[in-house]
C-alpha cells in the first residue's frame, strides 16, 4: 500500500449520513462477543464512489478494525497501552490516572474507565487520535510513538469507545467528544471507518457547538453518538465531564469482548481492588502444596492474570507527584532490586550502528530473596522506562545454572515491537541476549555458593534428584542396549553438528587470529568490526566449543555406564540360568 494511503482521515464531521438517530438503532452488542471471533463475518458489495477531487479518499474497512486489534494476543497489553497514554501526559501535568469498572446502563454490562487529569485533546488533537498512523509525540522520552496504541488496544478490550476531552491551547478551551463503535459500523454495514466527533467551544458560560461545515452535519453527529454509546441525552454527555475538570481525557471502553465460553475475559468480581484475566487466573486452580504455593504468590506469577501486580512494575522508575489507582486503591510501585539478595551492577556497551556518542547500560543482578526454593529466573527488560520482556529466561532449560537468578535493565537502544510486549528480532537484541547470558554465568560462579548451591551448580535438593534418578538407572535393566545404541547416535550426530558449527564459524575465528598483512596477502578485506566484539564473539566461540566438548564427553561417559549395566545384567542371566538348568 503507499505511503500515502495509509494515513485515513476518519473525521466525519462533514459527513452527511454518519449512521441515523438514536431512534432507529439497534443499541444490543455484536450476537457473538468472543474476540477471537469478532472479524468473522461476510462483507457485502462494496462500492467506490468517485470524488471530483484530484486525490480520491483512502478507504479503511471496519474488519481492518478488528484486524488491526489482534497484535494484542494478551488483555493486559492492551490496558497498559491505555496507561502509557496517561503516563505520557506527566509532561503536561498529570498527577493521576484511574481505572475502574463502570455500567452500561443500556445494556446492564461492566464498562472500563481510564480518566487522567493531562492537558487533554484539542479538536485536532482528538481527531488524531481516532485516526491511524498519526502520533504528535516528539519527546524521546515518550512511550508511544507509533500512532497506533489508542486504536489496537481500545478495540482488544471491546468492540466501542467512546472519548471526552477538554483542554486550554493558546488561551482557546475546547471540549470534544468522539465515538469508535465496531457494533455501530457493523449494524449498520458500514464500508468504510466512520468516527463522530463534535466539539464545542468553552469560551462562554455555557458550552457552544464548534460548527466547520453546517449545524444539521453536528446534530447529526451527536444523534449518532447518543444512539450507540452509553448515554441517552446531551445532557447525560455533558455530565461526563464534570469529573475532569479544567483539562484530561476520559476513555470509556464498552461492550467488552468474551472468551469462547461467552464469559467476559475480564473479571472484576474476584478482587474489588483489582481487575483479573480469567483465563489466566483459572490456571493457578489446581491443588497448591506449600512450594507451589509460594510460586503462585511470587510477582512473575501473578503479574500474568492480576492487574494490579502488572501495573506494580510496569515502570521502572517510581513516579513522583503521579499515581495510578486501579478501583479506587493507589497502585503501589514494585522495586525490583528490593525483592533481590547479593546483587551486582554489571555494564553493557552496545554495538550501536552507525556509530554515535558512546553510551553504557547498567544491569542488575541478583538472587530473589526466596531463592533456592523457588525456581524463578529471568530479566525484566524496560524501553523507556515500561517494561517490555517480564522476567524473560535467558538460560537453557533443564540446567541449574542461573536458576532463582534475576536481573533488570533499561534497554532504549532497541526497538520494541508494536504492541510493546517483546523487542525486534534485530543484531542488537540478539547480541544484547548472548551478553546476559555471560553475565548470568559470571554471576553465578560468583555467588551461587551463598545460597546453598554447590560450586558445581547445585543444591542439596538437586543432589538428591540426581541420586534418585542414578538409582532408577540402575535398577532399570530391560532395553539397554537400545539405549546405548541411541546414545551413540547422538554422539555421532553432536560430533557431525560440532563440525559443522565449526566450519561455519571460522571465518570469525579467523578474522580474530589473522593480522593485517595476512589479510592482504589472501586478498580478502579486514575485518572492520570493533576489537572489543571480535573478543567477545571470540569468548562466545570457545564457551560454545567448551560447552559441546562436555556434553560429548557426558554422552561418553553415559555410553560406558550402559555398557556397564549391560554387562552386569548378562552375567545375572547367565547366574540365573546356572540355576534353572538342574530344575529343567
Amino acid at each position: 500500500m503507499p505511503a500515502e494511503a495509509q494515513v485515513v482521515s476518519l473525521d466525519s464531521s462533514d459527513e452527511e449520513d454518519s449512521g441515523g438517530a438514536a431512534s432507529a438503532v439497534d443499541y444490543r452488542p455484536l450476537d457473538n462477543q468472543s474476540f477471537w471471533k469478532g472479524g468473522d463475518y461476510e462483507i457485502g458489495s462494496v462500492s467506490f464512489t468517485k470524488t471530483s477531487e484530484d486525490l480520491e479518499h483512502a478507504r479503511v474497512h471496519p474488519k481492518f478494525l478488528h484486524s488491526n486489534a489482534t497484535s494484542h494476543k494478551w488483555v493486559f497489553g492492551a490496558i497498559a497501552e491505555l496507561l502509557d497514554n496517561a503516563v505520557d501526559e506527566i509532561a503536561n501535568g498529570a498527577t493521576f490516572v484511574r481505572v475502574d469498572k463502570i455500567c452500561d446502563e443500556k445494556t446492564n454490562s461492566p464498562a472500563l474507565l481510564f480518566e487522567d487529569d493531562g492537558g487533554g485533546m484539542c479538536p485536532d488533537s482528538m481527531r488524531k487520535c481516532m485516526s491511524l498512523g498519526y502520533s504528535s509525540k516528539q519527546s524521546n522520552t515518550a512511550i508511544g510513538q507509533y500512532g497506533n496504541g489508542f486504536k489496537t488496544s481500545t478495540m482488544r478490550l471491546g468492540a466501542d469507545v467512546i472519548v471526552f476531552s477538554r483542554s486550554e491551547r493558546s488561551g482557546q478551551e475546547t471540549q470534544s467528544i468522539g465515538l469508535l463503535s465496531y457494533t455501530m459500523l457493523r449494524r449498520t454495514s458500514k464500508d468504510d471507518v466512520i468516527v463522530p466527533v463534535i466539539d464545542f467551544d468553552l469560551c462562554g458560560s455555557q458550552p457552544k457547538p464548534k460548527i466547520y461545515g453546517s449545524m444539521d452535519c453536528w446534530s447529526s453527529n451527536l444523534q449518532t453518538i447518543l444512539a450507540w454509546s452509553p448515554f441517552s441525552s446531551r445532557e447525560d454527555l455533558m455530565l461526563q465531564f464534570d469529573s475532569i475538570g479544567s483539562h484530561g481525557t476520559k476513555i470509556i471502553v464498552y461492550n467488552l469482548w468474551t472468551n469462547d465460553e461467552g464469559i467476559y475475559e475480564l473479571n472484576f468480581d474476584d478482587d474489588e481492588e483489582d481487575i483479573m484475566l480469567r483465563d489466566e487466573a483459572n490456571l493457578g486452580n489446581a491443588p497448591k502444596t506449600s512450594k507451589r504455593y509460594a510460586l503462585q504468590s511470587h510477582i512473575s506469577y501473578r503479574f500474568r492474570y492480576s492487574l494490579r501486580a502488572y501495573v506494580s512494575f510496569l515502570y521502572l522508575k517510581k513516579f513522583t507527584g503521579f499515581n495510578i489507582i486501579l478501583r479506587g486503591k493507589q497502585v503501589d510501585q514494585f522495586s525490583i532490586v528490593k525483592d533481590l539478595k547479593h546483587t551486582e551492577m554489571f555494564t553493557y556497551k552496545p554495538q550501536v550502528r552507525p556509530p554515535s556518542k558512546e553510551f553504557t547500560v547498567d544491569v542488575c543482578i541478583g538472587f530473589i530473596k526466596e531463592a533456592p526454593a523457588l525456581d524463578i529466573s529471568g530479566f525484566n527488560i524496560y524501553h523507556r522506562n515500561r517494561l517490555i520482556k517480564p522476567f524473560w529466561k535467558v538460560t537453557a532449560d533443564g540446567t541449574q545454572k542461573g536458576r532463582g537468578v534475576v536481573g533488570f535493565l533499561e534497554a532504549n537502544f532497541i526497538q520494541p515491537a508494536h504492541d510493546k510486549q517483546d523487542f525486534e528480532r534485530s543484531l542488537l537484541f540478539t547480541r544484547l541476549e548472548t551478553r546476559l547470558k555471560q553475565m548470568v554465568n559470571d554471576y553465578w560462579k560468583n555467588y551461587s555458593h551463598l545460597v546453598g548451591y554447590q560450586m558445581g551448580g547445585t543444591s542439596s535438593d538437586a543432589s538428591q534428584l540426581i541420586r534418585d534418578a542414578q538409582a532408577a538407572v540402575a535398577s532399570e535393566s530391560k532395553g539397554v542396549s537400545e539405549r546405548i545404541r541411541r546414545a551413540q547416535v547422538d554422539v555421532m550426530e553432536e560430533s557431525l553438528e560440532t563440525g559443522r558449527n565449526t566450519i561455519h564459524d571460522a571465518p570469525e575465528m579467523a578474522d580474530m587470529v589473522i593480522d593485517a598483512d595476512s589479510w592482504s596477502h589472501i586478498g580478502i578485506p579486514l575485518d572492520d568490526r570493533p576489537r572489543d566484539q571480535i573478543c567477545d564473539d571470540n569468548i562466545v566461540l570457545f564457551m560454545r566449543c567448551d560447552e559441546l566438548k562436555k556434553r560429548c564427553d557426558d554422552k561418553l561417559k553415559k555410553i560406558e555406564q550402559l555398557e556397564k549395566e549391560l554387562e552386569t545384567t548378562r552375567k545375572e542371566r547367565e547366574r540365573l540360568s546356572s540355576y534353572l538348568q538342574p530344575l529343567a
